[in-house]
């Protein structure tokens, strides 16, 4: 096991030989943290977190109560997973059937953030800065930006890297942090802004 000096790891949790987890990240009540698991720093998990071995995790993730990142699923920077969102890693799962050689993975890209009650189903990639509704299911890839609502999920709109709305065109600047953005490749690309 791997903690840095300075992550705060609450007394009910458990991290297991064999898990690493960064500089300031903070572990609260009832998490467990399996073997292999690699956390960033600044992360934080909520009480009632699994993190599954073989999971990635960057730095200044926000994993709300009770979410389970299973084995396959990678977090890359600053992502938000809301209160009781959900993973998936088989897309046929049974009882009597091991499918551990079935799993499928599933990436959230830098600065996407994921609604509460969320679900989504293994296989996807959430393109950076997307923003996934509270109770959509996605089960498709997911463009950078797209704002993500329903079951199943579809794009209603674009999101800034800000957390507000852009006009639905996705061309035109941010009305809060003067972001601009353009259409590109099918989505839409940030052209200019504070950082």
């Amino acid at each position: 096991m791997s903690v840095h000096a300075d992550a705060f790891v609450h007394e009910s949790a458990y991290v297991d030989e064999g898990a690493t987890i960064g500089a300031g990240t903070k572990v609260w009540h009832f998490c467990h943290v399996l073997g292999g698991a690699v956390i960033g720093e600044r992360c934080s998990l909520g009480q009632n977190v699994v993190v599954m071995n073989g999971t990635r995790m960057g730095t200044n993730c926000k994993v709300q109560n009770n979410v389970s990142i299973y084995e396959g699923v990678e977090l890359e920077d600053d992502v938000f997973c809301g209160p009781s969102m959900v993973f998936t890693n088989v897309l046929n799962p049974r009882a009597h059937i091991s499918r551990r050689h079935e799993y499928r993975r599933t990436l959230v890209r830098r600065g996407a953030t994921i609604g509460a009650n969320a679900t989504i189903v293994c296989g996807t990639t959430l393109g950076e800065y997307a923003f996934v509704g509270a109770g959509a299911v996605v089960a498709s890839d997911v463009p950078d930006y797209a704002l993500m609502v329903g079951v199943p999920a579809r794009r209603i709109g674009w999101m800034c890297q800000c957390g507000e709305r852009l006009p639905d065109s996705g061309n035109g600047t941010c009305a809060v942090c003067g972001s601009t953005y353009e259409p590109a490749d099918g989505g839409i690309r940030r052209t200019g802004g504070p950082r």
